[in-house]
């Protein structure tokens, strides 16, 4: 290995840090912005599963992790705070707020200007020094809100920076045919990666950012985007493993759901690569996953809705 790929290598890893560190502070402090209102909140914005899907989506669009938003969920159940038939309709909505971030990274591609690693440091520079110089609570936790936000973009943009040699490496290229030549290995490729890193969101983006690139091809990025939805279902799974019943009850419908939809897609998918092989093997951008991602979720909360307690009973026949 040269000095220039160690150094490549080097800035990949450093940016990885920078933008799981910077999603996790940005999380952490929206969700200590926003957690005492959201108790308030619950009663009335769960009266009813359509605005209990409304609410998921709200709540994972504003602290940008839908794993968090479930866990919420989870404790929130055990708590009893929450019903274990009003908690179905708050996590189809966590599936819908989470493609925000996505979004959020897919705006690289729409010109400089809107790029965020572009403005990043200056947020970054704002939110340090609300960090330094304020006294309120609040400021303080605005100025968390904002550094996270900038670390997360910079991270991104040196993670960009350091694939962009790659980009027509023989080696991506045959990982990424044998990804989507397997879709059940890059199903369980996409799962493993966001059980271990615990966020849909970074995962995704760390695609996209590959995608960026040119790296990866229609049939992979939609069979890992599959397996990241299921894993991000793993962070509730592990916050109900000491609680109660109920608790356990609603991260397994997170989890049921979140299968449900990816054996439908996976299947709508496989069939439409198999007629138009062309299609599967077509570079795709990071705003094509963004599209996926957000068709996924919502036409998954859409063709399951109806069927919202039917789920619940289910959880509650296989956990006792």
């Amino acid at each position: 290995m040269t000095l220039n790929q160690i150094r490549q290598l080097f800035a990949f890893i450093g940016g990885l840090g920078m933008f799981l560190y910077g999603m996790n502070v940005m999380s952490d402090s929206l969700a200590q912005a926003a957690g005492s209102r959201m108790k308030r909140m619950l009663a009335l914005m769960t009266a009813n599963p359509l605005s209990g899907i409304l609410f998921g989506t709200l709540l994972t669009a504003l602290i940008q992790s839908s794993s968090a938003a479930t866990v919420m969920v989870v404790g929130f159940v055990n708590s009893g705070l929450l019903s274990l038939s009003r908690s179905a309709g708050i996590i189809m909505g966590a599936n819908i707020g989470t493609t925000v971030t996505a979004w959020m990274v897919s705006m690289s591609e729409w010109g400089e200007a809107l790029r965020p690693e572009f403005f990043a440091p200056v947020i970054l520079g704002i939110g340090a020094f609300l960090l330094l110089l304020a006294k309120k609570e609040r400021l303080r936790t605005a100025g968390n809100v904002l550094v996270g936000f900038g670390l997360l973009f910079i991270g991104l943009s040196f993670m960009s920076g350091a694939v962009l040699p790659y980009r027509d490496s023989p080696l991506f290229a045959r990982l990424f045919i044998l990804l989507g030549k397997t879709p059940l290995f890059a199903v369980l490729a996409g799962i493993t990666v966001t059980a271990v890193i615990q966020s849909s969101s970074a995962s995704v983006g760390i695609l996209q950012t590959l995608a960026m690139n040119g790296a990866v091809a229609a049939d992979c990025a939609v069979y890992l985007t599959l397996g990241q939805n299921i894993g991000t279902c793993v962070t509730a799974l592990l916050a109900a493993a000491g609680a109660g019943r109920a608790a356990k009850q609603a991260a397994l419908i997170h989890l049921l759901f979140n299968m449900a939809g990816a054996a439908c897609f996976g299947l709508l998918m496989f069939l439409l690569f198999h007629i138009n092989p062309a299609l599967a093997k077509a570079p795709v951008s990071a705003t094509w996953i963004s599209v996926f991602h957000t068709v996924f979720n919502l036409g998954t909360t859409l063709l399951l809705f109806p069927f919202s307690q039917k789920l619940v009973r289910l959880a509650e026949r296989l956990i006792r």
